[in-house]
């Protein structure tokens, strides 16, 4: 049992470090966060089970497919529910953000429907035994996915052209603009980059869970919880938070049931936040508006 919620919690733990990395991003750059990241994971489980199965695209071009529009997603969010707002100093981008995201979630109940749908795994559905433990390939594949886009992640902010301009545009957004960067579309870029993360992070889970047009909710929820407590600020923090969140997640579904879990898990979440409010290793800071 303990192999099994081991496994299990860092299947989950990257997913969710996976997605809470795409608040990190545009926090970092823009002092917002898109409160629609939980839509960006149904959106991407949706199309790809829509163009896979539906349309009966093979999946090696559903699943690019599928994350461009992500990306797209990521640019209206953006474009629509943060830019306005932020210019003119107000922080209604809040719930703009939140709005927006629930107007994708019903036009896709409309058109896709309510029933859950399953996505087959493109991955043998055969399980490896390992000692008395099975485990799925799926369940390999989705920490090394997680954990390899965060190390993509590090290596883009601090080994690019593009990482070098964001990071200077975190660290003075005046002076980067006065050395000709393009502030506004690096915000875009990182709105697109974060939409793109929570696309992959729902199509990895698409086969482990069904694919409904309110999947994305608990998991963009549980991927700000986890973001808050890593810290913000602090992207390996993050995905650490992730991960930790997913083991006691696991844990406590194998061995108090499916009804406990968001209790243990959320409390353990306000306790740590009260042990250290700006998150397990973030720093201090405010959201600009």
């Amino acid at each position: 049992m303990l192999a099994t919620a081991l496994v299990s919690g860092l299947g989950l733990g990257s997913i969710y470090g996976l997605i809470a990395l795409g608040f990190t991003l545009t926090f970092a750059v823009s002092g917002t966060v898109n409160f629609a990241q939980g839509s960006s994971v149904m959106l991407g489980a949706v199309l790809c089970h829509v163009l896979a199965i539906g349309m009966h695209w093979p999946m090696w071009i559903a699943i690019p497919a599928a994350l461009v529009a992500c990306a797209a997603w990521g640019l209206i969010v953006e474009r629509i529910a943060v830019r306005p707002f932020v210019a003119r100093g107000t922080n209604s981008w809040l719930m703009a953000t939140v709005a927006l995201g629930i107007v994708l979630d019903n036009v896709v109940m409309v058109l896709y429907g309510k029933e859950p749908r399953a996505l087959p795994s493109p991955l043998a559905d055969d399980p490896w035994v390992i000692g008395r433990v099975g485990i799925f390939p799926l369940q390999i594949l989705i920490p090394v996915v997680g954990l390899g886009l965060a190390g993509l992640v590090h290596l883009g902010l601090h080994r690019t052209a593009l990482g070098l301009k964001l990071r200077a545009a975190v660290d003075n957004r005046d002076a980067a603009s006065l050395m000709s960067i393009d502030v506004t579309s690096l915000i875009a870029a990182t709105y697109a980059a974060a939409a793109l993360l929570a696309g992959i992070g729902g199509i990895l889970i698409a086969p482990l869970y069904n694919v409904a047009y309110d999947m994305g909710t608990l998991f963009g929820i549980k991927a700000f919880a986890v973001a808050i407590l890593g810290g913000l600020t602090n992207p390996w923090g993050v995905v650490i938070a992730g991960l930790a969140y997913g083991l006691v997640e696991a844990c406590a579904t194998t061995w108090l049931g499916s009804g406990s879990t968001q209790i243990v898990t959320f409390t353990t979440v306000i306790a740590a936040l009260a042990l250290a409010p700006s998150g397990l290793f973030g720093r201090r800071s405010k959201v600009r508006v």
